[in-house]
């Protein structure tokens, strides 16, 4: 008689097997390139990692310094992900990166395997042979989800790599009869420069163990990791060198610290750890982090990877990969476009990544632990990228994580001293970065399509109290004034544009638990973007605390205009939330469709794009960037003003000229997978111009058929009858065989599944 203990794990072991089944009969992971992008500004990375896991394991191919000569070094930009595919060497495998963003941090723990002459620091492009980089060639380097591995040219040395959630795991095939030794750069990070490393502390636990942490100031200000690292067999010696004088050392000054001291401390250090030949040529690493403490690595080590086969942790991280990726199975006209979709998936569920120990604990914003009950806590929030496309996606095919993602955010608001909801947030750290509280129409989508899993009235308390922090950012004077005043703040029109959406989604929160009085405010804020616009200029126009308009300004520019990343050109076409209303005050339809054919067509001189890092002529259609996040919703405003014909055109024109199956793939930093979640709706032919409105506006589909997995095992089937290249224009649509009259279509229609048909024509 089977217990039903026992009958239950059978049911999950069945599963299980099942699923892998599943996943090996459909291998996605195959047509994902993780090398799309990779050639630009560090766009990318082709690490291992699993999806959203905090490990992401990765080569970095420099160690640029953010400080050169007294001044900010605009190379060291290239590098925010740590991997540049021109770069004809690699310095190491760290264990932290960012995907896409525009500025950095992270790059812990690097790792190098050598042979030879022990050297400490990794030298230069210019002169390899001073450090311990390596040369290496990209015919002997190969990268998948949750693998990747390279040929060290300079040590003869074949490197794999692969991850679990919380775990790296190294693999390291030595030449036959050589020394083998490990340096563990604890110096190196992306965006370094001096005084970043505020205390490194490291101790060799046994013959196999090595504990310790790192607390750096950088983007994230105050940021402690901790790590367990073992080896597959007994280290023979080990030492350190310290690269900061320390001005005083205690008593420790009896000891001969540099090699065989089980202790090792200071701001800037490199350790090395050697082992001896005759025990094998192979030489595997698992390296463990948490942001908790030593011992909860330890705990994520031995929970995760409680053993050494390495192909297995492979074989694992593809079937977590192929799980996700299914989630929305395609047909294309080309292969190249199912490798550009399913990485744009892949690139999606890079972040934001799991943060917290396998037992629920985790660092806080207030830098207390915390214990994460009825969610996983999340970090990396890029949120004014990402909440345009990439948490709108996460509704339809992640909904469970993005809840988790929400309550994370409302965590980080308890433990906020401000008190506030996440701007740009990582390891527990607010960095303010780019403008607005985004976080506000994240939770609240979720709430509008009743996914959130939280508490939504302590949700609609933190969206609201958030709202009223007057000393963020120029939010008194616009709660005062009904605008951002331009002689005291920077990017005044932007922020002005970014506060009333945001409002306007509370003010959904607000009418949907019955807060009329909230309802009402914020209803009133929502139309503060009207006070921007000048009706002599024509444009969302930058104003001044006595009400005035400025008198010097240049629709084209952007800086020192009253906007961020963008222009009164794109910028001023920011109204999501009512875009009926900016079409009259832009003169009406055909004058609006006038306005949207110019953006499109209109020469933009170098000189408006020469200060902008994120920004290059491959982003660029006439004034319309799609490079950078503000104008991602304005090839979908031609349905508004009664064009849709035009908005079918630009989509598959952006598609097709914006993304591509090439290391110089992606026109723009892909900032934590929102430029690859406008690919991936956008390719199935619909769009969330106005998250938490639960309308999408409809486009020109990419794909020939698509089957995408909502909650509660339901599929929403898209097919596009007559696809074809030159088929770009959309006769008509129907959704479980009903016409469709607008080219729009809500989420009470597909939440629960259904068939979404496109007639194309040319």
């Amino acid at each position: 008689m089977i217990k039903p203990v026992a009958l239950l794990s059978l049911i999950i072991c069945t599963f299980s097997l099942n699923l892998q089944a599943q996943n090996e009969e459909g291998n996605f992971s195959e047509y994902v390139n993780p090398f799309i992008g990779t050639e630009r500004m560090g766009h990318t990375f082709p690490g291992a990692a699993v999806p959203f896991g905090m490990v992401q394991l990765s080569p970095d191919t420099d160690t640029l310094s953010y400080w050169e000569n007294g001044k900010y070094n605009g190379k060291v930009y290239e590098y925010c992900a740590g991997y540049q595919y021109d770069d004809p060497t690699i310095v190491g495998f760290s264990h932290t990166h960012f995907s896409g963003t525009g500025h950095a941090d992270l790059g812990d723990f690097l790792i190098m395997p050598t042979t030879g002459e022990l050297k400490l620091t990794p030298g230069t492009e210019e002169n390899p042979d001073s450090g311990f980089r390596s040369r290496f060639s990209h015919a002997e380097e190969e990268a998948s989800p949750a693998y990747y591995s390279v040929k060290l040219q300079d040590y003869a040395i074949h490197a794999e790599l692969t991850a679990t959630e919380r775990v790296g795991f190294h693999k390291y095939t030595f030449p036959n009869d050589t020394n083998q030794c490990i340096i563990l750069d604890l110096m190196h990070g992306i965006y370094s420069y001096e005084g970043k490393n505020v205390w490194t502390f490291v101790r060799v636990e046994n013959d196999t163990l090595v504990t310790g942490y790192r607390q750096t100031h950088g983007w994230a200000r105050t940021r402690t990791l901790y790590f367990a690292m073992t080896f597959d067999k007994p280290i023979q010696n080990f030492g350190h060198k310290k690269f900061s004088e320390a001005i005083y050392n205690g008593f420790y000054r009896k000891f001969e610290e540099e090699e065989n001291f089980p202790e090792m401390a200071g701001h800037d250090l490199s350790a090395w750890f050697a082992f001896d030949p005759a025990k094998g040529e192979v030489l595997q690493v698992k390296f463990a982090l948490s942001a908790v403490s030593t011992d909860g690595a330890i705990l994520n080590l031995r929970t995760e990877l409680p053993h050494w086969n390495f192909a297995e942790v492979v074989h694992s991280g593809k079937s977590k990969w192929n799980r996700e990726l299914s989630r929305i199975q395609v047909e294309t006209l080309t292969p190249d476009q199912k490798i550009i979709f399913y990485t744009a998936m892949y690139h999606s569920f890079l972040a934001p990544v799991v943060y917290m120990d396998v037992d629920g604990r985790y660092r806080g914003l207030d830098q207390n632990i915390h214990f994460a009950d009825g969610f996983i806590n999340y970090t990396i929030f890029s949120l004014w990228d990402t909440y345009r496309a990439l948490h709108p996606l996460f509704n339809l095919v992640q909904a469970a994580r993005n809840s988790d993602m929400a309550q994370s955010m409302v965590a980080h608001f308890n433990q906020s001293v401000h008190p506030m909801l996440p701007v740009w947030s990582h390891y527990a750290n607010e960095n303010w970065c780019m403008i607005g509280y985004h976080s506000v129409p994240v939770i609240a989508d979720l709430i509008m399509k009743d996914l959130y899993n939280g508490d939504i009235h302590k949700a609609l308390h933190a969206c609201a109290t958030t709202a009223h922090y007057g000393q963020y950012d120029g939010l008194e004077d616009y709660m005062k004034l009904g605008f951002v005043p331009a002689d005291r703040q920077g990017a005044a029109v932007s922020k002005t544009l970014e506060y009333a959406y945001d409002d306007w989604t509370i003010a959904q929160i607000a009418k949907k638990t019955g807060k009329y009085n909230l309802y009402d405010e914020f209803s009133r804020r929502a139309g503060y973007y009207k006070n921007t616009f000048n009706p002599v200029s024509g444009y969302m126009h930058p104003r001044n605390a006595d009400g005035s308009f400025r008198t010097q300004f240049d629709a084209l520019d952007t800086h020192g205009q009253g906007f961020i990343e963008g222009n009164a050109w794109n910028y001023g076409l920011y109204v999501p939330h009512n875009i009926h209303e900016l079409i009259s005050m832009k003169g009406g339809s055909k004058a609006f469709e006038y306005l949207l054919d110019s953006l499109f067509t209109m020469p933009l001189d170098d000189a408006y794009i020469v200060k902008n890092e994120d920004i290059t002529r491959d982003g660029i259609i006439g004034i319309y960037v799609h490079g950078n996040e503000p104008g991602h919703h304005i090839p979908y405003l031609y349905n508004a003003a009664g064009k849709p014909e035009k908005t079918q055109e630009r989509v598959r024109m952006i598609l097709d000229s914006m993304y591509a199956n090439e290391t110089d793939g992606l026109c723009g930093n892909d900032d934590c997978g929102q430029m690859s979640a406008w690919y991936i709706f956008s390719a199935l032919g619909f769009y969330p111009v106005c998250p938490a409105s639960n309308v999408y506006a409809l486009g020109s589909p990419l794909v020939k058929s698509a089957k995408v997995e909502l909650s509660g095992e339901k599929f929403l089937v898209i097919k596009s009858v007559a696809q074809a290249f030159d088929n770009v224009h959309v006769r008509m649509v129907t959704f479980n065989g009903e016409k469709l009259e607008k080219p729009e279509i809500s989420w009470e229609m597909i939440k629960n599944g259904g068939e979404l048909i496109f007639y194309m024509k040319k």
